[in-house]
C-alpha cells in the first residue's frame, strides 16, 4: 500500500466513525498527510475534499426534527410515519413564515434543504442505521452525564504494523520477542493528564477524592502530593501523579475514553520509527526528556521536544498505566492484530474495570530513573491499587467503528461505579 493509500484508508476510516471534522482536525490530518505520507498540501486537501467530510459541527437531525434518540432505539415499523409527520410540519411553517428572519441565522430556504436532508436520511433504514451509529457513542455518554470524547489535544495514530518489543543489548527478557503487531487507527492524548485536568474530576466525582475514594481503590500514597483535595498552584500544568489504576480508568471514563493498550502505548511512542531506543534515536539525551533526577521532580507537560507523531512526554516524566495485565513475554497470550494481554477484553475491562486484580503495565520510565530504564521497550507494572509519585497516565480513543460504542450496559458514570462496589 503507498502512502497516499494509507493516507486515503485513515480518512474513509476516520469517516465511518464520523461525517464531520472541526477545522483544527483537518489542519491536523494535513500535517499528518504531508509529514508522515509524502503528501503535499494540495494533495492532502484534495483528499479530504473528496472524501466528503464536513468542516464544522455535524447537523443533529433527530433534533432538526424534533424528535428524541429514545425512539429510533427499538425497530418501530411506525418510525417512517412520524418522521414524515415532523417533516411536513416543520416544512409548512418554514413555508408560512415567508422571508422571515430566524434566529439561527439560516434563511427558511436553507432551513428547509436542512429539513429534507434530515427526513431524506433518517426515513432510509440504511442510512438511519450508518447515520446513528455516528451518534450512538456521544448519546450514550450524555446520557449518563459524561460527556463525548473531545478530540482537542489529541493525535490520531494511523492504522497499520510496527515492531514491538527489543533484542538491544540493554533490552529485559521480557520485552523479548520483537515481532510485528498491526493495530488499527486510534486517537492518543498529546500530554500526560495533568493536575488540574484531574483535579476537574474530582470536583465532579468526589467519591475519587483522598478521603472518599474506598480503600480497595488505593494506597496510602493516593494523591499524597495534593494539599488537600488540590495541587499547589505551580503544579497545575506538571502530569498528576499518585494515582492508582483504578482511578486513573475512572477518569478515562469519565472523558468518553479508556486507557491505552500496552501495543498501542509502544506503537505511538516510537512515532512512527521502529528499532530505537527512545523516539529520537538511540543516545540518551537529557535535552529531551526528563530522566535520571536531572530536574528533581516532574516537570510542565510539553516542556520537552514532541516526538515523530507529535506526543510528548512519552519517555520519563512519569511512568503512564496501561489497560494491559502484566505477562513476563510481551507477546505472551496476545494476538498480532490489536492485542491485549490477559484473558479479559476490552469490553470487559470497560464492564468491570474495579473488579480488576491483577497487575497492571506501566510504560514510558520517569522523572527518576536512569536512561536504560526510559527505553520506549521497557516494561513495568504494579498493582492496580498502587500510587507513587513517578506514575501517571494518558488516554486513547479508538477510530474504529468496532469500538465506538461503550459496551451494552457500561457504566460510565464513575460514581455509580463506586455504589455498586462498596
Amino acid at each position: 500500500m503507498s502512502k497516499r493509500e494509507e493516507f486515503i484508508s485513515i480518512i474513509n476510516a476516520l469517516k465511518t466513525a464520523s461525517t464531520s471534522i472541526t477545522d483544527e482536525q483537518r489542519k491536523g490530518f494535513l500535517r499528518l498527510g504531508v509529514q508522515q505520507h509524502n503528501l503535499t498540501v494540495d494533495e492532502a486537501t484534495n483528499i479530504l475534499n473528496a472524501s466528503g467530510l464536513v468542516i464544522g459541527e455535524q447537523e443533529n437531525y433527530i433534533d432538526v426534527l424534533g424528535l428524541s434518540f429514545s425512539e429510533f432505539q427499538n425497530s418501530d415499523k411506525s418510525i417512517a410515519s412520524r418522521i414524515e409527520a415532523a417533516h411536513q410540519k416543520l416544512y409548512s411553517a418554514s413555508l408560512a413564515a415567508g422571508g422571515r428572519p430566524r434566529t439561527d441565522g439560516r434563511t427558511e430556504e436553507q432551513w428547509r434543504i436542512i429539513l429534507n436532508q434530515a427526513r431524506d436520511t433518517l426515513i432510509d433504514p440504511q442510512k438511519r442505521h450508518t447515520y446513528l451509529s455516528t451518534l450512538q457513542h456521544k448519546e450514550r455518554f450524555i446520557d449518563n452525564e459524561t460527556p463525548p470524547p473531545s478530540l482537542d489535544n489529541m493525535v490520531l495514530i494511523p492504522a497499520g504494523e510496527f515492531v514491538m518489543g527489543s533484542n538491544d543489548e540493554e533490552s529485559f527478557g521480557d520485552e523479548h520477542p520483537t515481532h510485528n503487531v498491526f493495530l488499527d487507527a486510534f486517537y492518543i492524548d498529546q500530554f500526560p493528564v495533568t493536575n488540574a485536568q484531574f483535579k476537574d474530576f474530582i470536583d465532579k466525582n468526589p467519591q475519587w477524592s483522598i478521603h472518599d475514594i474506598p480503600k480497595k481503590y488505593c494506597d496510602v500514597d493516593y494523591l499524597k502530593h495534593w494539599q488537600g483535595n488540590s495541587y499547589r498552584e505551580t503544579d497545575a500544568d506538571h502530569p498528576v501523579i499518585n494515582v492508582s489504576w483504578y482511578a486513573a480508568m475512572a477518569y478515562a471514563l469519565w472523558q468518553g475514553k479508556r486507557l491505552p493498550t500496552e501495543a498501542e502505548w509502544e506503537k505511538a511512542a516510537r512515532g512512527g520509527v521502529d528499532g530505537k531506543k527512545y523516539p529520537w534515536g538511540d543516545i540518551a539525551d537529557s535535552t529531551k526528556a526528563n530522566y535520571d533526577w536531572n530536574v528533581g521532580g516532574t516537570s510542565s507537560v510539553g516542556e520537552y521536544p514532541p516526538n515523530g507523531y507529535d506526543l510528548y512526554d512519552m519517555c520519563g516524566n512519569v511512568w503512564e498505566w496501561c489497560l494491559d495485565a502484566y505477562h513476563v513475554g510481551n507477546a505472551t497470550n496476545s494476538s498480532l492484530r490489536n492485542p491485549i494481554s490477559g484473558a479479559n477484553s476490552i469490553d470487559w475491562m470497560l464492564h468491570h474495570y474495579l473488579d480488576v486484580e491483577s497487575n497492571r503495565v506501566l510504560r514510558g520510565g520517569s522523572w527518576r530513573i536512569p536512561a536504560s530504564l526510559i527505553r520506549i521497550a521497557n516494561r513495568n507494572a504494579e498493582s492496580p491499587s498502587f500510587s507513587l509519585n513517578v506514575i501517571g497516565f494518558r488516554c486513547v480513543w479508538s477510530v474504529s467503528p468496532l469500538r465506538l460504542d461503550p459496551p451494552s450496559g457500561i457504566q460510565s458514570d464513575p460514581s455509580k461505579l463506586l455504589d455498586e462496589n462498596n
